[in-house]
């Protein structure tokens, strides 16, 4: 009988099982996050790439048997074509893959007690940007979401969703009915209820396995030192222009990265301004707006109504920019101005360069303290 008859391309999971008891090398080629799930008991995990990369590395006989698995067996047969084409004439694909193995009630191992981790994060981690090392470090990740409304309840639902591990959100307001239409973190049940214990009951809804931190107040002179030191990155979900430049002036002294949205009516607009880190080549938010418009010319969404879905638009491109960074992947929207328009369906994009004379963010300018905003912006 030649090899090739002996070990043919394809052979069922029980086959394999008793060729294992023979002495035959079984290899599961699936990534880490999923053979942390559970392998065909005595099979030796290699990543696919791993084994196609350096196959002499694992495998140093070619005329040694050896059986590959995978989910189904379609990454198993074609890993089998390229060892057999590189000489490996005893390789061969396990039919139907663990999935098979496991409805047969063959021997499997015991789930990596991580398992919970690798099932929920799974199409990150079989991202390579991400991967498991990107996921831990979202894991210890911490971000500010100011607000908790429009803008905050699309980019807290995201980032939880991707696994940021510590969010804390600040808000001095309760649900109205008016929200709902677009402020999708809270129900028509918590009318009534903080925006923040809203919040984090349809946050930890989402996700038990992170960190949400509510804190009912309003961000003033008091409490942002605090809230912007402990973060890694700041999230713009505010509606009023006291509160972003209070924010921005903050996030410079202390170096984090501000991710920026706003919306009006049918438009949204986004940005990261950063710096607070890059001085001198990344503008800050008073780079683009040196003050505040006069209050008679900065209606709220109460006073001038918003497209519900904009606020979805914006916040989802936030949460995009804040995970871009936290993973440091990409390039972020420092530096451009993301204009939205959706009447018409189109983005425009207008770059930013900073302010020389900028009274925050110049290089060697010191902190020249906070502004009483709130008085600043309503006077």
């Amino acid at each position: 009988m030649s090899t090739t008859e002996i070990f043919p391309s394809e052979i069922d999971p029980p086959e394999a099982l008793r060729r294992v008891g023979d002495g035959a090398l079984l290899i599961d080629i699936r990534e880490q996050h999923e053979r942390a799930l559970g392998m065909a008991e005595a099979a030796l995990g290699i990543a696919r790439a791993e084994l196609e990369a350096e196959p002499g590395r694992w495998l140093p006989d070619p005329e040694a048997p050896v059986m590959l698995i995978c989910a189904r067996g379609s990454r198993s047969r074609a890993a089998c074509a390229n060892l057999r084409a590189r000489g490996y004439a005893r390789v061969c694909s396990v039919a139907g893959g663990t999935e098979a193995w496991l409805a047969l009630g063959l021997p499997m191992t015991a789930a990596d007690s991580d398992a919970g981790f690798y099932q929920r994060y799974a199409r990150h981690l079989s991202v390579p940007e991400i991967g498991v090392a990107g996921q831990r470090r979202l894991q210890r990740a911490r971000v500010l979401l100011v607000g908790a409304g429009g803008l905050g309840s699309p980019a807290g639902y995201y980032l939880a969703a991707a696994g940021v591990g510590h969010i804390s959100v600040i808000d001095d307001d309760q649900v109205e009915r008016s929200n709902l239409q677009r402020q999708i973190l809270h129900t028509d049940a918590r009318i009534g209820v903080a925006k923040t214990a809203s919040a984090q009951i349809a946050l930890a809804a989402l996700n038990p396995d992170i960190d949400i931190v509510a804190v009912p107040q309003r961000l003033d002179r008091d409490n942002v030192d605090a809230l912007v030191s402990a973060a890694d990155v700041v999230v713009d979900g505010a509606d009023n222009f006291a509160a972003r430049y209070l924010l921005s002036d903050a996030c410079v002294k202390h170096g984090k990265p501000l991710v920026y949205g706003a919306v009006h009516r049918f438009e949204g607009q986004a940005s990261v301004f950063d710096a607070g880190r890059q001085r001198g080549t990344a503008p800050c938010y008073r780079c683009l707006f040196p003050e505040p418009p006069p209050a008679q010319f900065a209606p709220n969404c109460a006073e001038a109504g918003v497209l519900g879905v904009v606020p979805g638009v914006i916040g989802m491109i936030q949460a995009t920019e804040a995970i871009k960074l936290l993973l440091d992947i990409g390039e972020s929207l420092s530096g451009r101005l993301l204009q939205f328009d959706a009447l018409t369906m189109r983005f425009r994009e207008t770059r930013l360069k900073p302010d020389p004379d900028c009274t925050v963010c110049a290089p060697g300018r010191a902190f020249p303290g906070y502004i009483d905003y709130q008085a600043f912006c309503s006077g």
